[in-house]
């Protein structure tokens, strides 16, 4: 799992409890599957389909700073199955996981759209491989 994106919690994510407000990390986790969906599939415009059930293991309070992991787990024609994981970053203790986040790549109508991806490519791999492809 690739842990890219950091969050500090601060006054104002948290909930009546004093402790994160469980919506604003599931905006913080739609927000960062959507990037790593529209890399992955070379499009601006992806669409969440489905979220599978989401488990809240522990909480964060203010100060703390998390990390948000996703991996690819699939890929259809037009889709993308992430699986996602928060953890607290100093004591790596799991917040939130969620098994199935599934995104499609749609078209400017918003039709699925067919993107012929079959694994996890990586920025810096395309980058080489335009650069041998160039000479």
């Amino acid at each position: 799992m690739n842990y890219h994106t950091r969050k500090w919690i601060k006054p104002e994510d948290l909930n009546p409890n004093q402790t994160l407000f469980g919506g604003r990390l599931l905006q913080w986790i739609d927000e960062e599957s959507a990037l790593y969906a529209i890399i992955q599939l070379e499009t601006p415009r992806c669409v969440t389909k489905f979220i599978s059930e989401i488990n809240f293991v522990s909480s964060a309070k203010q100060g703390d700073i998390i990390e948000i992991g996703i991996l690819a787990t699939d890929f259809g024609s037009t889709s993308i199955t992430l699986r996602c994981e928060v953890r607290n970053k100093m004591t790596r203790q799991t917040i939130i996981t969620i098994d199935k986040i599934v995104f499609v790549g749609v078209d400017l109508e918003g039709k699925p759209t067919k993107h012929g991806k079959t694994k996890i490519e990586f920025i810096k791999d395309r980058l080489r491989n335009q650069d041998e492809n160039q000479y």
